[in-house]
């Protein structure tokens, strides 16, 4: 018996189109994917080549943390570095002049309530202590575009807000679960940034709105739990140089309150000048998914007015292209399934047979074209698989074929038309006892391309 791992291939079968009609016809002079061509012969693609690779980000003339994910004092221009050792100069010259000591009550007097040997600390790193203080001047600096005093005076303010606002209290407060599929961090990008999720379209629920957003007193306590949220997921972050320390954002706006929402307006507003003025550079991109033709058109607006260097960040795409700019970002196995990947978000009650340690193949099935993924096993097992096209709308199909020389094939799966209301993703196992192959089928006949997304693992049969 062969140790040798299944091996996977695909082979594409192409139905003629019909002739297009006057109506498609300046769609397929004008978008290369919409091209129709004579039917191909059968290819052949190794499990390497099946998995697309993440496209190259393209490069802003600024040195930041979101192009080449390293924090490090080393990345500094000459007068960077300079900023930066003068920024450290003024907070030595502030922790010795006890010049960072804040009290909630102004009228205290520090003197009597602060240790002279107590450190300043701010995200649980304590200040000029080690390298990762380093990395936290810089964020600061950069959020000033390394204007020495404005960055102090913004660091200042910051750490008198954040005992005025008790922060290292709030972190361990105990605020209810009521918002956690508002806003969750599941799984990392490409470049390894954990991945955040702010779900706006929650609050459609009118209930959630209500308990949420009702009173000011409601609205503080949700400002109180965002900025907790926050802080408990910029804590586990790295911050030593060269290490993940902004997280990669992903803003759902699907079925989002629109604008006249007076009462989320408002929290939203408060919130992001609070996370402006005291979060710098935590942010590595900002998607917009599932966007709206209004928001679109506001972001219009308001583009002239941003910098090159904020625009950069800021990536849109509308509910058809959601799970295409994901994955550009994202690989499919850290993607939540509600989003078109094969990840399932931590609050499932399930048992999932793979993890996002289990990478996931993604294939291009093109319009009117039958895509067939083979598995060739090499040891007796229970091969394990689940797959899944984005939006389906296409016949599923999977069969076995052992290698006896007797010419025949196990149905598994009889050939079964899938309607984007069904499952999302399907999950399967079979039981080999002679080895062979196993074939996924996948038919669409629509005009328009679709994404496989499968994976699969191999269970040895006990001996």
């Amino acid at each position: 018996m062969s140790d040798d791992p299944p091996t996977t291939t695909t082979t594409t079968t192409t139905t003629p189109p019909p002739d297009p009609t006057p109506f498609s016809l300046p769609l397929i002079l004008t978008n290369q994917d919409t091209t129709f061509s004579p039917p191909s012969s059968t290819t052949t693609t190794t499990t390497s080549e099946l998995t697309e690779q993440p496209e190259r980000l393209t490069n802003t003339s600024y040195t930041t943390p979101e192009t080449n994910n390293n924090n490090s004092n080393q990345d500094l221009s000459e007068l960077e570095q300079l900023s930066l050792t003068e920024l450290k100069h003024l907070v030595q010259e502030a922790i010795t002049n006890k010049d960072f000591y804040f009290t909630p009550n102004p009228e205290e007097p520090t003197s009597e309530l602060i240790s002279n040997h107590e450190d300043v600390t701010i995200w649980g790193i304590p200040l000029l202590k080690d390298e990762r203080s380093d990395v936290i001047l810089i964020k600061f600096l950069r959020a000033r575009e390394f204007k020495v005093n404005e960055s102090f005076t913004m660091l200042k303010n910051t750490l008198r807000w954040r005992k005025a606002f008790s922060i290292d209290d709030l972190v361990n407060e105990n605020l209810g679960d009521d918002l956690e599929k508002v806003v969750f961090m599941h799984g990392n990008d490409k470049e390894g940034h954990p991945v955040c999720y702010n779900v706006y379209g929650e609050f459609e629920n009118k209930e959630l709105y209500y308990k949420t957003f009702a009173d000011e007193e409601k609205r503080t306590r949700f400002l109180k739990w965002r900025i907790q949220f926050l802080e408990r997921s910029i804590r586990k972050l790295d911050f030593r140089p060269g290490g993940i320390s902004t997280i990669f954002q992903v803003s759902d706006l699907k079925n989002s309150p629109g604008p006249g929402k007076r009462e989320l307006r408002w929290a939203t507003k408060q919130a992001l000048q609070l996370l402006q003025d005291n979060y710098p550079e935590f942010v590595s991109k900002q998607v917009f998914i599932n966007v709206p033709w209004w928001y679109l058109a506001f972001y219009s607006m308001m583009s002239p007015f941003m910098t090159q260097r904020t625009k950069s960040k800021f990536v849109f795409a509308s509910p058809a292209k959601t799970a295409e700019v994901l994955f550009k970002y994202v690989s499919p196995e850290h993607v939540p399934i509600q989003y078109s990947g094969l990840s399932i978000v931590d609050n499932c009650d399930c048992n999932p047979e793979f993890t996002t340690d289990d990478p996931v193949a993604v294939v291009t099935v093109k319009p009117m074209t039958k895509q067939t993924v083979e598995i060739i096993v090499n040891e007796k097992c229970t091969l394990v698989w689940e797959l899944r096209v984005v939006g389906w709308e296409v016949s599923y199909g999977a069969e076995y074929v052992p290698n006896n020389g007797d010419n025949y094939t196990i149905n598994i799966q009889k050939p079964k038309k899938m309607a984007p209301t069904d499952e999302p993703v399907i999950s399967h196992s079979y039981k080999i006892n002679e080895l062979g192959k196993l074939l996924l089928t996948i038919d669409n006949p629509t005009s328009k391309k679709k994404k496989l997304l499968y994976r699969f693992k191999v269970d040895p049969l006990p001996e």
